[in-house]
């Protein structure tokens, strides 16, 4: 079994904390620690609703408890996996609840737009209203990869091993799925 910490060594890496986290509890919290608050942007960013998300992020880490002793270091990064796990309750939850809620676009601060024109305020929000419900409407892949890539900021290479793609198959499908967005998009501003 490989063990891999930073060059300092005083913080222990992600895959010698999940592989502590079978037996150590502080393991677990630690690892906790790192990804709360990114597993629950992910389900917020997917579900646009606080209780689900909260309910969701409290899911994905009873089930990761469950499955830690599933995982085997294969050179993978350990998030990877875990928002593969993610990835796969969100698609159950959302088949189970077969809806899809929207993300209120209230919280645009109003005094930012003050100087504005009001009608351009309201065009901007119906686009940014269109463009998430166009998001919504990808396939599940397609919405896991614009959130890796736009809120989470991974680098490509991570990406396709979180979907199970080469990095050149992440990159046509990034492609595609911007193309696809911006003719809708367009279809719809004329």
């Amino acid at each position: 079994m490989r063990r891999r910490r930073r060059e300092n060594g005083s913080t222990p890496s992600d895959i010698d904390l999940l592989l502590q986290a079978r037996t150590d509890p502080n393991a677990f919290a630690v690892l906790y620690e790192r990804y709360v608050d990114r597993i629950y942007a992910y389900f917020y960013y997917r579900t646009g609703n606080h209780d689900d998300a909260e309910e969701l992020t409290s899911r994905f880490f009873h089930r990761l408890i469950e499955r830690i002793h599933l995982f085997e270091d294969r050179g993978v990064p350990v998030s990877a996996w875990m928002y593969r796990i993610a990835h796969n309750m969100l698609a159950n939850w959302l088949r189970d609840r077969s809806r899809h809620p929207e993300v209120s676009l209230d919280v645009v601060d109003s005094g930012h737009h003050q100087r504005e024109h009001p009608e351009e305020v309201v065009m901007a929000r119906e686009e940014q209203e269109m463009l998430l419900r166009m998001i919504q409407q990808l396939p599940p892949e397609r919405q896991l990869l614009l959130y890796l890539k736009f809120v989470e900021g991974m680098p490509n290479a991570e990406i396709g091993k979180v979907l199970g793609r080469t990095e050149g198959a992440v990159k046509s499908l990034y492609h595609r799925t911007l193309v696809s967005l911006r003719r809708q998009l367009t279809k719809w501003v004329k």
